[in-house]
């Protein structure tokens, strides 16, 4: 059991670290949380799975746990992480449990969970309590055992989500890639979305057949690549495990970064809805330089889905997104929404009326690294004697958001201690492609061989 309560969710190895009876635990821990809900519905949970074969028996094992302990479930059965979040939203809920590892390999499961609204429960708050109610045993028992329904939300999640489809009449040609993940039941809606779908991997297989289900590796995207220049596609969309991420390739078979996705998406939304949006400290400069053109208000923060919804919420932002490639919309309780980021996406490049490639140009004027990562024993160490050499020594500008970040005029770079793996990761930007190379070889002597 040790490790599997992670920053932002319980994730391990089946059975050795998560199994049936640490769920059931898990279960009556998260009972807890629900004492003093504001919901409409303040007893009540919703639950729901991935496709991976160990998930069906980890989600009864949870709902023993949670109807022991007198809360009543509705069962969604297969669906999607943003399908729960949804749910929760809905229904007026106290709170919802996803069962799922999300991009991890077979072996693992997990579980993510939200509270009223699809409020994050994260590490800053209600998983250490779960924590040490599962390690001491400290764990309600019911005065009278909860329900359990089944219950079928799919029409009323179509009704959420197709509305937001504008002008459907321009067809585009669609390549996307399940990954034999989750993303492959929202099959229905992207045919309703007026799109030629070409699917790749829509078979759900929790053993990842063809590739891992993480688009956030270039990797696993090559198949996608292919397939969008062998069919002559307008793009490709990529969707993680449990379908909370989404990654886009322009009409080349060239990946997009998920922030100047970010940047295009708000700034489709923005002529309609002014206000502030949510971005990570890991964008490129062309993120908030983009936002603020469209008349947003570019908000940094730390890498999260519970600091960025936290800060959407404190703001009534209109919109977020990370680099990682989660979406989030006010309008869809500040919960991430992959399909909706794709159906702003599919607007978008009906009303631009030019090659994907052509609509992202813009925002490509500087050079970036992708996500670099290193094992290093003393993080804090090496993040201090980065500020002594780049601030102190250099004169660049620090911010302590999330691990550092040290601006110059011509580069920057953000070093960040990993929230979920023994890790530091780095990410650097720069004017020049020359530069860019100059300063990632610079770093990478200071950190080490990069994993």
């Amino acid at each position: 059991m040790a490790g599997i309560f992670k920053a932002y969710d319980v994730r391990g190895i089946v059975p050795d670290q998560l199994n049936e009876d640490i769920a059931r635990d898990i279960g009556r821990a998260f009972s807890v949380l629900l004492q003093d809900s504001p919901a409409k519905k303040p007893n009540t949970v919703v639950v729901g799975r991935d496709m991976r074969s160990h998930s069906p028996g980890i989600l009864e094992a949870l709902v023993d746990g949670l109807t022991s302990s007198g809360v009543d479930v509705l069962d969604c059965g297969l669906c999607t992480t943003p399908f729960n979040y949804f749910a929760v939203g809905h229904l007026g809920v106290a709170g919802g449990v996803q069962v799922t590892a999300s991009h991890n390999a077979a072996k693992y499961n997990g579980l993510k969970f939200s509270l009223e609204g699809a409020r994050p429960v994260s590490g800053d708050g209600g998983i250490p309590e779960m924590e040490r109610r599962v390690l001491a045993g400290d764990l309600p028992t019911g005065t009278q055992r909860g329900s359990r329904q089944e219950i079928d939300l799919w029409p009323q999640y179509g009704e959420h989500l197709l509305p937001f489809l504008e002008d459907t009449a321009r067809p585009l040609k669609v390549v996307v890639d399940a990954a034999n993940g989750m993303g492959s039941v929202y099959r229905d809606l992207l045919e309703q979305a007026g799109i030629e779908l070409i699917p790749l991997y829509f078979e759900l297989d929790g053993s990842f057949p063809n590739h891992e289900a993480n688009p956030l590796n270039l990797d696993n995207l090559k198949d996608l690549c292919a397939k969008v220049k062998e069919t002559g596609a307008d793009l490709g969309v990529s969707f993680d495990g449990d379908a909370d991420r989404a990654a886009f390739v322009d009409e080349l078979g060239v990946p997009v970064g998920s922030d100047i996705m970010t940047a295009l998406i708000a700034g489709r939304l923005l002529p309609k809805r002014k206000g502030a949006v949510v971005y990570d400290i890991r964008s490129s400069r062309s993120v908030a330089e983009y936002i603020s053109a469209a008349g947003g208000d570019p908000v940094l923060e730390r890498v999260g889905h519970s600091f960025i919804k936290a800060t959407m919420r404190r703001l009534d932002a209109i919109f977020g997104g990370e680099l990682a490639g989660h979406y989030y919309f006010r309008e869809n309780y500040f919960a991430d929404s992959s399909l909706l980021a794709v159906f702003h996406v599919f607007n978008l490049l009906r009303d631009e009326q030019k090659p994907f490639s052509e609509v992202t140009a813009p925002l490509l004027s500087y050079a970036k690294s992708p996500e670099i990562n290193f094992e290093v024993e003393d993080k804090q160490g090496a993040m201090d004697g980065l500020v002594q050499r780049y601030v102190t020594g250099a004169g660049g500008d620090l911010s302590r958001l999330d691990g550092i970040r040290v601006d110059f005029d011509d580069w920057w770079f953000n070093v960040r201690p990993s929230n979920t793996e023994p890790l530091l990761r780095l990410v650097l930007e720069a004017t020049t492609a020359t530069v860019l190379e100059q300063r990632q070889a610079e770093l990478i002597g200071l950190l080490g061989v990069p994993e």
